[in-house]
């Protein structure tokens, strides 16, 4: 199972995500491709926004070569937007295996991403949810000056100028 929790700002007055069926399982043949974005005649799950891709991204499930493990790709099929996968950022046509826990991001949507082990070949589930509150809490910390590498800061010495000095090292 695919347990998908989306996450954006103007959720509650622009309504995005009227059209998901949160908090009830579906399940997707293992033979197709998950696409998530605003085209409803392609994608099987549709966010309701001009400012998303008609195709953002797609999710296809696959088995490892030689192995019986099972996992996701993620692909991102925007041409205008990054897709950022955990700390991956993604191009149009790039993809990467869908990590076992991660947030992923695009403009202002965050979606949490997390996989359930199963044992079916012939279909996986997906579980969506709806945050209330950022998946991405963003910290914002007063900057500092940068202290140069002698540990001295020049804002100590406003009586030097502000202009880096050379000097010759055969100089004393």
């Amino acid at each position: 199972c695919l347990h998908m929790t989306f996450y954006h700002p103007c959720q509650k007055d622009k309504m995005m995500f009227r059209c998901l069926n949160f908090h009830r399982r579906e399940q997707v043949r293992a033979d197709e491709m998950a696409k998530f974005g605003r085209d409803s005649n392609v994608c099987h799950y549709n966010l309701m926004d001009t400012r998303v891709s008609r195709i953002q991204f797609s999710l296809q499930f696959y088995r490892r070569l030689n192995s019986s493990e099972f996992c996701f790709e993620i692909k991102n099929m925007s041409k205008k937007t990054k897709l950022i996968v955990g700390q991956t950022e993604l191009g149009y046509l790039n993809k990467i295996d869908l990590p076992w826990k991660c947030i992923i991001c695009f403009g202002d949507y965050q979606i949490l991403a997390e996989v359930q082990e199963g044992e079916s070949m012939d279909y996986f589930e997906t579980d969506l949810r709806l945050a209330e509150e950022p998946i991405v809490q963003e910290r914002c910390q007063p900057s500092l000056p940068p202290i140069p590498e002698n540990g001295i800061s020049s804002s100590l010495f406003p009586s030097q100028g502000n202009s880096p000095m050379e000097t010759d090292e055969n100089e004393s």
